[in-house]
């Protein structure tokens, strides 16, 4: 394929295609209206999203959306308002963030109804007890200044962001472990809503092992990427590749 886009950019196009994949292989799509974005490291005011109107089977890097902070759309054919207004209030407010991924799944806006929030039950919720943040809910939307600046706010220094009556969000440096801790962060609001489902009496943890456990998932200061996270983010590809994922297209 004959393509003008420079390597940097064009390995984040294929990562964050490949992330709207794995969100199809794992059923957490809502039709087409959930977004993901990623932020060009050459130009901090520019990113790429999902492609308004496609499905996320049907997303690949080549027809990712380029967008400015303004709104305007350097690259693609149309994006969601919403979906900017989302992914720009987070980067403006955090310029660490390179990836963003929003998500509409049954168990995260169910967990995000919960007064309650992520409750301590299982291994998952514990290893991302200190990263997640609250932001409650606002009609988000280019029209709506004031809501964009509260989620940009809201979400503070924390990788994850779980969105009142609305879904979850999930942030880092790059693509590998955004992608990681919402994985673990949806996983931990599945088991939640099915444990409370049953009515029965729950088992809380150790204090001290949780907070032993929180501790050592505490992402890398240093820009690096994690062993772990590394080995499943190439597991993942190499499963996308296995069944002949045209996501690099």
């Amino acid at each position: 394929m004959v393509r003008d886009i420079e390597d940097t950019e064009w390995k984040l196009r294929c990562e964050l295609a490949a992330c709207h994949r794995l969100f199809h292989h794992f059923g957490w799509t809502d039709v087409i209206w959930t977004h993901l974005s990623a932020r060009l490291t050459q130009n901090k005011n520019q990113y790429i999203i999902t492609p308004y109107g496609l499905m996320f089977e049907e997303v690949t890097a080549s027809n990712l959306v380029k967008v400015d902070f303004e709104g305007n759309l350097l690259e693609g054919k149309s994006y969601m308002d919403a979906g900017h207004a989302i992914h720009t209030a987070i980067m403006k407010t955090r310029q660490d963030v390179i990836c963003t991924l929003h998500s509409h799944t049954r168990a995260g806006i169910a967990v995000s109804c919960m007064k309650e929030g992520l409750m301590n039950l299982s291994q998952q919720s514990g290893e991302i007890r200190d990263k997640i943040s609250y932001h409650d809910y606002h009609v988000i939307g280019v029209e709506y200044p004031n809501a964009c600046t509260q989620l940009g706010n809201d979400i503070s220094d924390k990788p994850l962001l779980i969105m009142r009556n609305h879904g979850l969000l999930s942030t880092a440096n790059n693509v590998p472990e955004a992608f990681y801790n919402l994985y673990t962060l949806e996983n931990a609001c599945k088991i939640q809503v099915d444990v409370l489902r049953t009515g029965a009496e729950l088992s809380a943890p150790p204090k001290s092992e949780w907070d032993e456990l929180a501790r050592i998932n505490i992402s890398p200061k240093n820009n690096q990427i994690a062993e772990h996270v590394r080995l499943f983010w190439a597991a993942l590809l190499r499963m996308l590749d296995r069944n002949s994922a045209n996501y690099a297209n």
